[in-house]
């Protein structure tokens, strides 16, 4: 009997232990194993069996593609480590009668660093894999002292301000009255390298130009 009681903790403890060292439940790839397994784990696992943790999220992320996993499902109780002690006692009951069991023992020597470079690989590209950066796209209001303001020289001095993740767009004047106009700029900021504070201090610094800045629009990307 192998996987049991998969919807609570010591079935979770169980299934944690396995896949310790083991991306997916049979073999090197994810197959209808993983899904047998999956289904029968009802929720999410805990930060308490990080193992099956990872494996889980892994699994989900394939949504409704697992349908087209290699293999042919069974129930969980088939899969585990129950489930592979069954050949493992069979190879030991061999040994017993086999007294020059050396070549098992190189062959599996072989298949164990078969299976750590094959993991390694996993890995290597798994992280190899680009970050997604997130991204805003972000409207100022940058208001003038008065409408004796030089609005073009303005205009540059914003658009001179250079950082990592921040890149200018479109710009208007917007009328605001008594001939007064402000400037409406628009940007597109990566969110770990800019911030809207430091580069609203950074445009406010510009006092001959600049009495305020405010945020007129912020969106994520």
């Amino acid at each position: 009997m192998g996987f049991a009681n998969l919807d609570k903790p010591e079935g979770l403890k169980v299934l944690d232990e396995y896949l310790a060292d083991r991306s997916y439940i049979e073999g090197y790839t994810p197959s209808q194993a993983d899904v047998a397994v999956f289904e029968a784990v009802k929720s999410k696992p805990t930060d308490a069996t990080p193992h099956a943790l990872r494996w889980y999220n892994h699994i989900a992320s394939y949504g409704s593609s697992t349908s087209s996993f290699p293999g042919q499902k069974q129930a969980a109780s088939a899969y585990g480590p129950a489930a592979a002690a069954a050949p493992a006692k069979a190879e030991e009951d061999e040994d017993d009668i086999d007294l020059f069991a050396s070549d098992d023992e190189e062959v599996d020597e072989a298949a164990e660093k078969l299976k750590q470079e094959r993991l390694a690989a996993y890995h290597a590209k798994k992280a190899a894999k680009p970050k997604t950066i997130a991204k805003s796209m972000v409207i100022l209001d940058v208001k003038p002292w008065d409408d004796e303001t030089d609005m073009k020289a303005l205009t540059d001095s914003v658009k001179g301000i250079e950082m990592d993740g921040l890149v200018w767009g479109a710009t208007k004047l917007v009328p605001i009255g008594y001939g007064i106009k402000k400037l409406q700029i628009t940007c597109v900021i990566e969110d770990d390298k800019v911030g809207v504070d430091d580069l609203s201090d950074q445009i406010t610094a510009f006092e001959d130009y600049v009495q305020s800045v405010d945020v007129a629009a912020f969106n994520k990307l």
